[in-house]
């Protein structure tokens, strides 16, 4: 393939996946305004007018919000690309650090850096404004610019030495390099999934056991009817940043633990808390965890052996707006490249993943079901769609496209068919 045709090609793909995100979110506004003035006759008796209204408002406003971010996320793309932006970049390190791996690392982190600064703005206004306007944000200036540079240092921390043994991977293990930098990169997620909920996560939050006594014992028979053994029951204190709530387990074999957001502790009452901590254990005893890990490597292989093919193709570099280097290495020009505009090209089978994703909500709302009660776990629900102000008329083509859940209406008549 030539340089020209690979441009043509990814500015074709570009213009209509942003043509395409752009229409979903227009389909998104009317329909949820069209709505707007009656909440559904399944809802009726079991949320206000004034709180539908406020979720249809809260929707609207979010993606009006993520059409002003994806332009922006377009521009940059653009800017980085076929403008010139990488190539400039790649330039002034080269001048400073030489064709090393010192130039190599500090490209990838340049870029970060430089993205980061370019997306604050829009991170500010999702908190502080977006988030502000609708009672959610619980922050404080000062946590927020905590959280920020804690996350740059963690990520530093872990991130700089995998870039490291990935960029020598590439550099020394021959065509092959793909397969090993999967292996790797394989492992550092399983490890992850180990050590994020008892060492990166308290960075973060605090998490504290379960108290409630009568809570507990009544989480514990669950558990104990389902055959989930748990490293324990810890509440985290998510009201210290946001008022929505919500409950997870985290953590891979040994490590598992069950965590609540302190805002659904108190929102619940305690047999709807066990209603939604039976749907989570649905996800675990059906094995979902595992197959969306599966799918997760082999998507994650099959690209890797794509970056190995790309890598060594001058078309990929120029074609994108950047001049491989004769003298020293592309490999971290590869991967900046490959993560930027891979996103691009696949963007049209977000649905399959949505798919994939609803059908295991249906099966763990209907694992629940069987080892709790559905009408506690409706009822839990229509809290939780309440707080966190979540629409009840999302349009259905960009739920399809977007969304990992079902629509509340068609998961609620699911659960209301198992009640009954």
């Amino acid at each position: 393939m030539s340089s020209l045709a690979f441009s043509v090609l990814f500015v074709v793909f570009f213009v209509l996946t942003l043509g395409l995100r752009f229409w979903l979110a227009n389909r998104q506004i009317r329909h949820v305004l069209r709505h707007r003035g009656s909440v559904p006759l399944e809802f009726a008796h079991k949320i206000p007018l004034e709180t539908h209204q406020k979720a249809a408002d809260y929707t609207v406003a979010k993606t009006r919000f993520g059409i002003a971010a994806l332009l922006w996320g377009g521009l940059t793309l653009v800017g980085f690309t076929l403008l010139g932006g990488l190539q400039a970049l790649s330039t002034a390190l080269l001048h400073a650090a030489g064709p090393g791996m010192l130039y190599q690392i500090g490209l990838i982190a340049a870029f970060a850096i430089i993205s980061g600064l370019l997306d604050l703005p829009f991170d500010w206004y999702r908190q502080f404004v977006l988030e502000q306007r609708f009672g959610f944000n619980k922050m404080s200036v000062k946590l927020w610019l905590t959280d920020m540079v804690k996350g740059a240092l963690v990520g530093a921390v872990i991130g700089l030495p995998l870039l490291w043994v990935v960029l020598k991977l590439m550099e020394s293990t021959g065509s092959l390099w793909w397969f090993w930098t999967w292996l790797v990169w394989s492992g550092f997620q399983l490890l992850m999934m180990v050590l994020y909920p008892s060492v990166i996560a308290p960075m973060f939050n605090k998490f504290t056991p379960l108290s409630d006594e009568s809570l507990k014992s009544r989480i514990e028979g669950l558990m104990a009817r389902v055959g989930f053994a748990s490293k324990g029951l810890f509440v985290m204190d998510g009201s210290r940043r946001s008022a929505h709530g919500n409950a997870y387990f985290s953590g891979f074999g040994a490590a598992k633990r069950i965590v609540f957001f302190d805002t659904l502790i108190e929102r619940l009452a305690p047999h709807e808390i066990e209603a939604v901590l039976a749907h989570e254990l649905g996800h675990f005893k059906l094995r979902h965890i595992v197959k969306r890990i599966v799918v997760m490597f082999a998507l994650s292989l099959a690209f890797l052996a794509l970056l190995g093919y790309l890598k060594e193709q001058a078309w990929f570099y120029t074609g994108l707006g950047v001049m491989p280097l004769l003298a020293g290495p592309n490999d971290a020009m590869a991967l900046l490249l490959f993560m930027l505009v891979l996103p691009i090209f696949t963007f049209v089978f977000g649905p399959l993943n949505a798919i994939t994703s609803r059908k295991h909500e249906f099966e763990a709302d209907a694992f629940a079901a069987k080892h709790s009660d559905a009408n506690h776990l409706v009822s839990a629900l229509v809290k939780m769609y309440e707080d966190n102000a979540s629409t009840l008329t999302p349009d259905p083509l960009h739920s399809a496209f977007y969304d990992s859940h079902p629509p509340a209406s068609v998961r609620i008549a699911h659960l209301n068919a198992a009640a009954v």
